[in-house]
């Protein structure tokens, strides 16, 4: 497990994270997401040891980062593709890395074969595209067959075919009761991807809980109603203290639930064919979140 508690980075008179604190429980993907500048990044690098705290800890299993003895066997990590030496080969970048965790040889070859870089193992990553960077990246962590898993956006640069490889491993990964912590500003795999969601802005918290719980936040979310005679219905709904709002043939209720909805309406004889709630998505709540802690902001857009 990752414990973050009472987190603060300052530079000169400005916060880049302030007062944070979660934790990363095993057996779930863990969404780390927050608009630019909101201080993900340099959270991650506390956790990992490579940037000393102002105030507050970070731990892995209880432990800070650096107190870890073959770290690699304990916590596998990507947060820059390209920060390789360009002049060696893959292979030999990650055997480098196998040695230093005392790491069998054999295991290079086989999380070469993992991420589908076997038959460039003997390229300099200076020649990699980003995928191929993200690839390797993604070979070290896994390297030391670890518990935990930390990956700052890493579809990055991939295909589909590998954000959906990447997915699945992430999932597989927390099924296996390991530990996964995962930032991303695409919204629509965070989805499919994070079965919890810490969201921070400002370098603060402003949520921690899971994607559905989340999702059930949204201003936008309603049931859809579609049936006979809906000014009636809309009557009945209203009467009963629901907010009604009449479309093109349907009806957008909130503040009620599909339950009660078809006992309102069975109590009054009407017909209803159907009753669907919608969602408001991932990036309109997101968006609803960290409205005031934007920091880079396009002029001409949504303000």
């Amino acid at each position: 497990m990752i414990e973050v508690s009472d987190l603060t980075k300052r530079y000169g008179g400005r916060f880049a994270v302030e007062g944070l604190s979660f934790q990363v429980r095993p057996g779930v993907v863990t969404g780390f997401l927050g608009p630019n500048g909101a201080g993900k990044s340099t959270t991650m690098r506390m956790i990992l040891g490579l940037d000393h705290p102002t105030r507050g800890t970070a731990t892995i299993g209880g432990r800070p980062y650096r107190s870890l003895s073959r770290p690699l066997h304990r916590v596998g990590s990507l947060l820059e593709a390209k920060a390789v030496h360009g002049g060696r080969s893959a292979r030999s970048h990650l055997l480098g890395l196998a040695r230093s965790n005392a790491i069998a040889r054999s295991r290079v070859d086989e999380v070469l074969e993992h991420t589908g870089l076997s038959d460039v193992g003997g390229r300099k990553p200076k020649k990699f595209s980003l995928g191929m960077s993200q690839r390797l990246g993604i070979a070290a962590a896994l390297l030391g067959d670890p518990e935990v898993l930390i990956f700052d956006e890493p579809v990055n640069g991939l295909d589909p075919e590998g954000v959906r490889w990447i997915r699945n491993l992430m999932k597989r990964f927390a099924a296996e009761g390991r530990t996964v912590l995962v930032s991303s500003h695409l919204m629509s795999e965070m989805a499919d991807t994070a079965d919890r969601l810490i969201v921070i802005g400002r370098g603060k918290l402003i949520a921690d809980m899971t994607t559905q719980e989340l999702l059930e936040q949204g201003s936008n979310n309603h049931i859809r109603v579609k049936g006979r005679q809906l000014s009636r219905v809309a009557t009945v709904l209203e009467n009963a203290g629901a907010k009604v709002t009449m479309g093109d043939g349907d009806l957008r209720v909130a503040g009620t639930t599909p339950e009660r909805i078809a006992e309102l309406a069975a109590a009054h004889a009407l017909t209803l064919h159907e009753l669907t709630p919608v969602h408001a998505s991932l990036e309109s709540v997101f968006m609803e979140l960290t409205a005031d802690s934007v920091e880079y902001q396009a002029q001409g857009g949504n303000r």
